[in-house]
């Protein structure tokens, strides 16, 4: 028999193993007391798990936007809704005020589609290349946002607005830039050198975000 047929069979025999190891558990409901690796959470004992494990209820109600960006996210993430792990998919909800915003921020974990179910949301984001991405979106809208890439919503409308969002990640990961430049301890006079702000009003939005230094 030929080397490279017997080479072949070997393969389409570890393709096939492969493939009915990933196929032999159903879920992996999250473990939340285990700790949070890049693969997930540990996955609960089966005997353990339950349908409440499945089902997520908080997305039902609008969040709290009384806060200095007049807007609320409210999450359905592995933490959260632990049947989401290992499942490479979650969801929240956007609720923003008139006059709301959600700052520029980055999903380093996932990419993000958003639909509209209320109002109007200016929505955005810029490319690795400075490319804005810009549109008002109106209710039953959707835009996608590239993972990893900065974006951001605002409310476009006189009323609350809200929308929600997937993620293809059961935890995305989230840093805001507004909270990574101002709310450290980084020294003022260092953030002023890489961003090429006053020096006022870098401690002025340290003040306002809690940052320090």
């Amino acid at each position: 028999m030929p080397q490279y047929y017997i080479l072949f069979l070997f393969s389409l025999i570890f393709f096939f193993s492969s493939s009915s190891h990933a196929s032999v558990q159903d879920f992996c409901v999250a473990d939340l007391k285990g700790p949070d690796g890049p693969a997930g959470y540990p996955c609960k004992s089966p005997a353990n798990v339950t349908v409440s494990d499945f089902v997520f209820s908080s997305l039902a109600k609008g969040g709290n936007t009384t806060n200095i960006i007049q807007a609320a996210v409210t999450p359905a993430f592995v933490a959260q809704f632990p049947g989401v792990n290992g499942l490479g998919l979650s969801l929240a909800r956007l609720d923003l005020a008139p006059g709301g915003v959600i700052p520029f921020h980055t999903h380093p974990g996932a990419s993000e589609i958003l639909v509209v179910t209320r109002g109007h949301i200016t929505a955005g984001f810029v490319s690795s290349a400075n490319t804005v991405y810009l549109e008002t979106l109106k209710k039953g809208d959707v835009m996608v946002f590239p993972q990893g890439l900065l974006h951001f919503q605002v409310n476009a409308a006189k009323i609350h607005s809200s929308a929600f969002v997937s993620f293809s990640s059961a935890s995305p990961g989230l840093q805001i830039l507004d909270f990574a430049l101002f709310a450290n301890n980084l020294p003022s006079a260092l953030v002023g050198q890489t961003t090429f702000l006053d020096l006022a009003q870098i401690k002025k939005l340290k003040g306002v975000l809690g940052g320090t230094g």
